[in-house]
């Protein structure tokens, strides 16, 4: 099967098109995905009240070779998808304060799951890197990944660490062509599954440098890691709601700075020192706790 597009979009954006029996065959499959897919060629037709040739028809107006093709796209994009297509009748039916208990207690779940999985040794291991490296290079690709890529440099570099941040894939790979052995790159990726940043990552691993991964326990990412710090997501049935996957990056970020200016206590300090003064007169005064950025 070489067939890559949905097919439930392409159902809904060509229904409109079609003959009036095909259209019905598309009404009846839109009401019941799961139950379409599962259908034999004669149940698709009845259960639309047209004849087993307009199924057909419908099939290779689709895209598709034959009614056998079609099944398997739409079996697929249920299995993939099913959470999405039901996500309407599973959202809450509440009020901000008490979506907002939702929300706040899905963080409170991730970030208590993947609290029992810091390694301190790891943690160490990996401070150790990001404090000998020559050039630290932050890899993340897609939503949150990418997000604590950026973030990441943030927090390096208040600590004096040559750092640059790079999404774009074929930048990516380019750059990491270019790396020494000195070098070392932090990748990030909830899944650890995305091909584009798998292989800047081989390739900068071809040339020797070391790669510490947030990652997912088990990925192939972390299976190219030298230091891998797991992270493990927690996703629910309400589509609506944005991923809490990214707090458990940043608190596995937020312990991996932290062990790197402990580790470099006394330059930490001194920087931290420079940033609080610089920041302090440049907005005109403030209390000894304002956080080190705005």
């Amino acid at each position: 099967m070489a067939q890559t597009f949905d097919i439930v979009s392409r159902i809904t954006e060509r229904s409109s098109q079609l003959r009036l029996a095909e259209q019905k065959v598309a009404q009846a499959i839109l009401g019941d995905l799961a139950g379409a897919a599962s259908a034999s060629i004669g149940e698709l037709a009845a259960n639309a009240g047209v004849s087993v040739a307009s199924v057909t028809r419908f099939a290779k107006a689709m895209g598709c070779r034959d009614v056998r093709e079609f099944k398997f796209l739409l079996a697929q994009a249920v299995a993939v998808g099913q959470r999405f297509f039901d996500g309407a009748k599973r959202a809450p039916d509440a009020h901000p304060p008490e979506l907002a208990d939702v929300v706040c207690n899905d963080i409170h779940a991730v970030l208590d799951l993947n609290r029992a999985l810091l390694n301190a040794d790891m943690l160490l291991a990996a401070a150790g890197l990001l404090a000998e490296a020559r050039m630290i290079y932050c890899f993340g690709m897609g939503g949150g990944s990418t997000m604590m890529s950026d973030e990441a440099r943030y927090r390096l570099v208040r600590l004096g660490r040559p750092v640059a941040t790079y999404h774009d894939a074929v930048l990516q790979k380019m750059v990491a062509a270019t790396l020494d052995k000195k070098d070392v790159v932090l990748a990030f990726s909830t899944t650890g599954n995305v091909p584009e940043l798998l292989a800047s990552c081989e390739v900068a691993r071809e040339y020797g440098v070391k790669l510490i991964a947030i990652t997912a326990l088990g990925s192939p990412l972390a299976g190219l890691a030298d230091v891998l710090l797991p992270i493990k997501t927690v996703e629910t049935d309400l589509i609506f709601k944005p991923s809490s996957s990214r707090y458990a990056m940043m608190m596995t970020l937020d312990m991996l700075v932290l062990e790197l200016a402990l580790l470099q206590k006394d330059s930490s300090q001194e920087r931290l020192r420079r940033l609080k003064y610089v920041l302090d007169t440049h907005r005109g005064g403030g209390d000894r706790h304002q956080p080190l950025g705005d």
